[in-house]
């Protein structure tokens, strides 16, 4: 067929249909001969339509047709070929106005026992006709939604065998094309078309092999669902904090130029129906093949030759000299111990000041002591989630201690359960028994390095925006990985679907709704609303705490809005956040509404995070994965183009999961992913110190000052040297420096879970704990958003900008930390003792396992096929060697997932600025999976706190490796030292990677953006598909949802 189009086979047949046309009378035999060969040869020639239309064929087909209505033999091929004809959208305007809308609706027929192919063919005509918005709109005008709705109930209710689910499928792709347009969805509603398909699905639904009418109707139901506004009064957060320098351009600027009464929670027109032009393009002749490009790519082969940049003299520079001193040999003219020195101040030719106060300094708690106190709003009852709640931050109260074993002797209770055994269970240690007391476990005994009290003396210096007065339970006990396995959720079939249909039947059922509001944070004065005790209780006003409002929109169901990033209106994803006043066994669900991002690993096997009080005090203080019927979906809640770029029309994702409680009375924790608070960070620097021996070198300096007034930690290990001698002296100075940094972004929690990690291991007593100190400098940052992390923010600081795209020209007063930390790498530089090795920690929510990006010329020229000479592409390998190291000994970590391509969205990260501007060649960003493993050792399992750790530990392991490797060997031997540990085969790129997951029944749309964070095209996740087993299914594989194509499109996203 191939070589009979190329040989101009396609147009000899239309000349022979002109010539038919015009002999008297005209050969019905030849024309049905003809119309027969252009429907086979008409979907492989990608100029057919045009051909058509140029031979005018169109209306030669069409006379045809007319003529033959009541001829089904000739019919056939003429609906066939009318279809090829469509695929052009010029030609379907065309056709439209030439009747074909009203002409194919003719032809389609309600049920009848006689069936033939002709219905089917005739439908799939007029599917392809009714993609243009112009014949949706004929077909709107005509009537025709309510004859599409009345013709599918027919052959619903007909076709009780489910014989001619090709004929019901099509009726329903014909109602799709329809409500593609504005006028459509509303026919469609005026017709009460949802309640229509709802009725018919849920009839469907317990045929499996029915799931194609089922896939289709929700995604019409979806897309004809009435855009909702959130019931907020701003997106902006419920926090206010001035910044003392707004800047010029940008989205902090434009939130800053909004007028007081501008709604930015919806547009005024959210419906984002755009006047369709139909013009003669041929979209197969003009869509390019960029399956295999990214426009993102760097292609300026001078930003890809690292070139050491220094932003400001050597003079100021050289003001951090103060923080290595150990490079001097001078360990002893200051204290080794880990007193802070004061916040640094920015060299200028005015007096100096601090780098960035805030207008108005937010001030700390200064309390001599804590109890727990009641909530007033939680009445007279004496529940243990009355007495416990939490801890309050409250003068003149009693030993938390104290008051937990009266609460505990007071209910009495079973002794405490034995360690390890399934967390949550319900059983006899509920029931208050006389003279039983319950012991609280010993802090201490369980966890070395957390120190409640101190936790609390941590909290108190800590300042926070909204001025916290309260302790979470969780932080205050701690956590203790628990023992047993966390195996990836199985996803249930059918569950997406499931939640989705009960969304639709709020719409169709509105009078079941509750719509009470029990948890405002917009009500500053009372955001716990009172009510009759029938309700969940809810709160987030505890540091690192988000959740802005709840509402009750069933018994048993509420809705969860998230607060924006403070100074932003948007980035939902972080959430933590406290339940109470349960009833035991009760399945409750939780609709977390204004999510952003168009997937999530909660769409395979991530569940989120809870913690039990009741547990804690059994002696099981531990985050565990929880929740079940988990899943991620687009909702029909409005987002405003105010918070997408400008983009209207799109909508909010939402999570959902459903959990259930086991004990009475009891205070339970949910959160996106493991806390890990800033005063949490405080609080194990502190207990470090308990770790330093005579032989450890330990400092923790002061960097900077945050915007909110609280101190960015520096903190330095290394050796101390075995004597004052000159070689030992000479030993210390000349030592490498690995320069580590963590917490950017302030809801990548893991991220300091892999950082505590490290910094325990190099604190250790183990004899490659010795020779990392012996052998390198350490220079952490551990925690580079203070700010973010404090208040609850997801992404951003307090000035509402991603700090890690700040990284080539950071502002000393809005971004003090990246500014101060750029400096020190600055000031390394130019002493000739940049970093052997950078390595930013960050939290991946898109891909399992943990690997790393870094920086290669070679890797981004290959995958951008730009020329280059082999003299501009000179490039040591050496910047694999660390990933393959770490692949041969952390279980965790994963060589095929790693990307070394330099991109231009990054070009501002600390990963790339570091590579370009200090010629640090071993410049990576760590990504760790807020999910878990696909692969080694802990694959199918959930990652946990304690593989976080060994992660930390093993990247030491990694580094003294690496350093055997480089000391042993010169330059040249160096180079090939690390080809051979590479292997014999080199991967050219890692770039484009696959999220190697297997496809469910019930496929996912899985578009993950090569940027985590940024606006990105909305791919819905999907509406359950089933297994292939007929031609229909194969049809639905190539299914559309309203947003793009609803196969599982895997991507490599990126959250740098």
């Amino acid at each position: 067929m191939g070589v009979f189009v190329s040989k101009g086979g396609t147009g000899t047949l239309f000349q022979l249909l002109n010539i038919a046309t015009k002999e008297l009378p005209s050969s019905e035999e030849l024309m049905l001969q003809v119309h027969a060969l252009l429907a086979k040869v008409g979907p492989k020639d990608r100029k057919f339509g045009v051909k058509a239309r140029l031979s005018g064929a169109l209306n030669v087909t069409m006379t045809f047709i007319k003529q033959n209505l009541q001829n089904p033999k000739v019919l056939l091929p003429c609906l066939q070929v009318l279809r090829v004809y469509c695929t052009n959208s010029v030609n379907a305007v065309s056709l439209g106005k030439n009747g074909a809308v009203e002409l194919l609706f003719k032809i389609v027929a309600p049920y009848s026992k006689k069936i033939s192919s002709l219905p089917k063919v005739a439908l799939d005509a007029l599917g392809s006709v009714l993609k243009s918005k112009t014949n949706a709109r004929r077909a709107v005008d005509g009537g025709f939604v309510l004859v599409l709705l009345s013709l599918y109930v027919d052959w619903h209710r007909n076709d009780t065998r489910h014989r001619h689910m090709l004929i019901r499928k099509g009726l329903l792709v014909c109602l799709r094309n329809v409500i593609n347009i504005k006028l459509g969805r509303k026919a469609f509603l005026d017709a009460d078309g949802m309640k229509i398909l709802y009725n018919t699905s849920t009839e469907c639904l317990p045929v499996r092999t029915l799931d194609p009418l089922v896939n289709t109707s929700s995604l019409i139901m979806r897309k004809c669902f009435p855009k909702n506004r959130l019931p907020l009064p701003t997106i902006r957060s419920s926090f206010n904090y001035q910044l003392p320098h707004v800047p010029a351009a940008g989205p902090v600027a434009q939130l800053y130029s909004l007028s007081p009464g501008v709604d930015d929670v919806v547009d005024e027109s959210d419906d984002n129906d755009e006047t369709e032009a139909d013009t003669d393009t041929e979209n197969e002749e003009n869509e390019k093949d960029d399956g295999n490009t990214n426009d993102d790519i760097e292609t300026d082969l001078n930003k890809l030759h690292p070139q050491r940049k220094l932003t400001g003299s050597f003079e100021e520079l050289r003001f951090y000299e103060r923080f290595f001193l150990e490079l001097s040999g001078d360990l002893h003219s200051s204290s080794s111990s880990s007193a802070c020195a004061g916040p640094i101040i920015v060299p200028t030719a005015q007096p100096p000041q601090h780098v960035s106060p805030p207008p108005a300094p937010l001030t700390a708690l200064d309390l001599d002591s804590i109890h727990l106190t009641e909530d007033q709003n939680q009445g007279s009852s004496e529940g243990l989630d009355q007495d416990l709640g939490r801890v309050s931050l409250e003068e003149g109260g009693a030993s938390i201690r104290h008051i937990l074993g009266e609460i505990c002797a007071r209910r009495g209770g079973g002794g405490a359960s034995t360690w390890g055994s399934d967390c949550g269970s319900e059983g006899a240690e509920d029931e208050p028994g006389e003279g039983a007391v319950l012991e609280v476990p010993d802090t201490a005994l369980l966890l070395p390095l957390h120190d409640p009290d101190l936790y609390v003396e941590m909290v108190k210096g800590t300042k926070s925006v909204p001025q916290y007065a309260e302790v979470a339970y969780p932080d205050y006990f701690g956590h203790v990985a628990p023992t047993f396995r966390e195996p990836l959720l199985e996803r249930v079939y059918g569950v997406q679907r499931s939640k989705i249909f009960q969304d639709i039947e709020r719409l169709i059922h509105p009078n079941d709704i509750v719509d009470k509001v029990v948890y405002d944070l917009d009500v500053p004065t009372c955001p716990v609303i009172e009510n009759n005790g029938e309700s969940l209780r809810f709160n987030s006003q505890f540091e690192s705490g988000n959740l802005r409002k709840a509402v009750q929109v069933r018994k048993h169901e509420y809705d969860l809005i998230l607060n924006s990033d403070i100074n932003t209106n948007h980035y939902h994803q972080w959430f933590y956040f406290e339940v109470s006043n349960m009833r035991v066994g009760t399945l409750y669900r939780f609709n977390i509404i204004n999510c952003e991002k168009s997937n999530s690993q909660s769409n395979y096997g991530m569940q989120v995070l809870m913690y039990s009080v009741q547990e804690a005090i059994r002696g099981r203080p531990c985050w565990v994965r929880t929740g079940s019927d988990i899943c991620y979906y687009k909702n029909h809640f409005a987002r405003s183009s105010l918070s997408t770029g400008g983009v209207k029309g799109k909508s909010y994702f939402t999570l959902t999961f459903s959990a259930s409680f086991s004990h009475k009375d009891d205070v339970c924790y949910f959160a996106y992913h493991y806390p890990y608070t800033y005063s949490t960070l405080k609080m194990h620097l502190r207990k470090l110190e308990a770790l330093r021996t005579p032989q450890i070198y330990l400092r923790q300096d002061v960097l900077c000052e945050t915007l909110g007034g609280n101190v960015c930690p520096l903190i330095t290990i290394t050796a101390m040297p075995g004597s004052s001698s000159t070689d030992n002296i000479y030993q210390l100075r000349n030592r490498p420096l690995i320069f580590l940094s963590a917490r950017v972004h302030p809801g990548e929690t893991n991220a300091s879970w892999v950082m505590k990690g490290t910094m325990e291991f190099l604190m250790g007593s183990s004899l490659l704990a010795v020779s990392l100190r012996e052998a390198f400098i350490f220079k952490i940052v551990p925690m580079l958003n203070p700010d973010g992390v404090i208040n609850g923010n997801h992404r951003c600081s307090l000035s509402g900008e991603d700090l890690n795209r700040q990284w080539q020209s950071p502002h000393p007063e809005l971004h003090p930390t990246i500014y101060h930390t750029k400096n020190l790498l600055q000031y390394l530089a130019h002493i000739q003792r940049a970093p052997l090795v950078f390595c930013d920690y960050h939290g991946h929510s898109r891909k399992k396992n943990v690997f790393m990006y870094g920086c290669s010329l070679k890797e981004t020229v290959w995958q951008s096929n730009i020329s280059a000479s082999s003299t501009e592409l000179q490039e040591d390998l050496g910047y694999r060697t660390l990933p393959k190291i770490l692949s041969q000994i952390a279980p965790a970590f994963s060589l095929s997932s790693c990307s070394f391509v330099v991109e231009r969205s990054k070009e501002s990260t600390a990963r790339v600025v570091v590579w370009r501007e200090m010629g640090v060649q071993r410049s990576y960003t760590m990504e760790s999976t807020l999910c878990g493993c696909d692969q080694g050792k802990y694959k199918s399992l959930q990652i946990g706190t304690r593989e976080l750790e060994e992660m930390g530990a093993q990247f030491c392991v990694a580094l003294l490796r690496l350093k055997r490797i480089t000391g042993l060997f010169n330059h040249q031997h160096l180079v090939d030292m690390e080809t051979e540990i590479m292997g014999s085969h080199i991967c050219t790129t890692t770039y484009v990677l696959e999220e190697d997951e297997p496809d469910f029944l019930e496929a996912v749309d899985y578009s993950a953006e090569s940027n985590d964070d940024d606006i990105e095209p909305e791919n819905e996740p999907g509406t359950d598909v089933p297994e292939n087993t007929d031609q229909c299914n194969k049809d639905d594989s190539a299914e559309k949802s309203d947003d793009g194509e609803m196969n599982v499109k895997r991507e490599a996203g990126q959250t740098e």
